[in-house]
């Protein structure tokens, strides 16, 4: 006769693996009446974990998870994951980790992934990245009281630990270099808006703007593909007052926004200033070379890491404040034509 397995309890309780692993290690993530009702089946069926089961539930995983909702295909391209990656990986293999990565379609899916990870004992903790506002992920993961670092912020987090940075401060640098160059029209190429990062940098663009009295300032939503960011930068070009500077929320962007300026007969940073975030290999390579708002991407990916085993090894979920992207001006800035 077969040896009663967790698919067996999990098959007659109509639940999941990871609900019976739940229950039978006294984790929460079930109903006390569900609890009962899994073991009751176990010993009805026999079942026992095996007793190198048991020493592996009470072991740590050595491995900590990142699920990313975003298109395969864009993570691909966009320089800003690559460097955040390989941050977080050169901070966890030192600390003999691994990282379990994972793209998932929607907050439902990644919810469900946090759910196998830990019943599973598939992770230690997770990172959490493009943070929402009312982000449903946050309450989830504070109900099955996984060790996690939210990388964003600030507000927003609930309970968890989380790593930012001040987006806004950066933003306000930018169009006040652009102003002092003389720019009065100056447009935003944004991100995805339901981002929280989005807002903050909508807000503040809004903000300094009308502060600095820029009655003709606008942004514009994209999801950072190269293909939105020229759709949104023909748009921009093509009205009756067509912006003298540009900043776009990714590098991405910024150099797609560069070939529909040049291809439409534009000189930059003759006709057009661009200014672009997360500065990267790419906003060096173009010509001109684009002025960018940067920080050290795999730097704050490591600060993450650390910040997360801290979490894991039982020290207070904090907020910390990381870097503030600094502005390096190049070749793609300059005063307007017309000044």
């Amino acid at each position: 006769m077969k040896r009663p397995t967790i698919a067996d309890v999990a098959r007659r309780a109509g639940v999941s693996k990871g609900a019976v692993s739940y229950a039978l290690n006294g984790q929460p993530g079930v109903s006390e009446a569900t609890r009962q009702r899994i073991l009751t089946i176990a010993t009805e069926i026999g079942f026992s974990p095996s007793s190198a089961a048991r020493a592996l539930s009470a072991a740590t995983a050595g491995a900590v998870g990142l699920a990313l909702c975003r298109p395969a295909r864009t993570l691909g391209v966009e320089p800003f994951f690559m460097a955040l990656i390989s941050g977080v990986e050169a901070e966890l293999s030192a600390r003999s980790y691994a990282l379990t990565l994972q793209v998932v379609t929607d907050h439902d899916a990644e919810i469900a992934v946090y759910r196998r990870w830990w019943g599973e004992r598939r992770v230690d903790g997770v990172l959490v990245c493009d943070l929402r506002s009312q982000d449903r992920r946050i309450p989830a993961l504070e109900q099955l009281q996984l060790p996690a670092v939210v990388i964003g912020g600030p507000g927003g987090t609930g309970a968890l630990a989380s790593l930012w940075s001040d987006d806004a401060a950066a933003l306000t640098e930018a169009v006040e270099y652009l102003v002092a160059l003389g720019h009065r029209r100056i447009a935003r190429v944004g991100g995805l808006p339901d981002l929280r990062h989005t807002e903050i940098r909508t807000e503040a663009f809004t903000a300094v703007c009308r502060r600095l009295g820029l009655a003709d300032a606008v942004t514009v939503s994209s999801d950072y593909t190269g293909e939105e960011g020229g759709r949104a930068t023909r748009r921009l070009l093509s009205s009756a007052q067509r912006p003298t500077a540009v900043i776009y929320d990714n590098d991405v962007m910024a150099v797609a926004g560069l070939s529909v300026a040049q291809e439409m007969g534009l000189t930059v940073p003759t006709d057009l200033s661009i200014v672009a975030w997360d500065d990267s290999p790419l906003c060096r390579l173009v010509h001109p070379p684009l002025t960018a708002l940067g920080r050290d991407i795999a730097a704050y990916g490591a600060h993450a890491a650390r910040h997360l085993l801290a979490v894991i090894g039982g020290e207070p979920a904090g907020r910390v404040e990381d870097e503030t992207p600094h502005l390096t001006p190049r070749g793609s800035t300059a005063p307007p034509r017309e000044r």
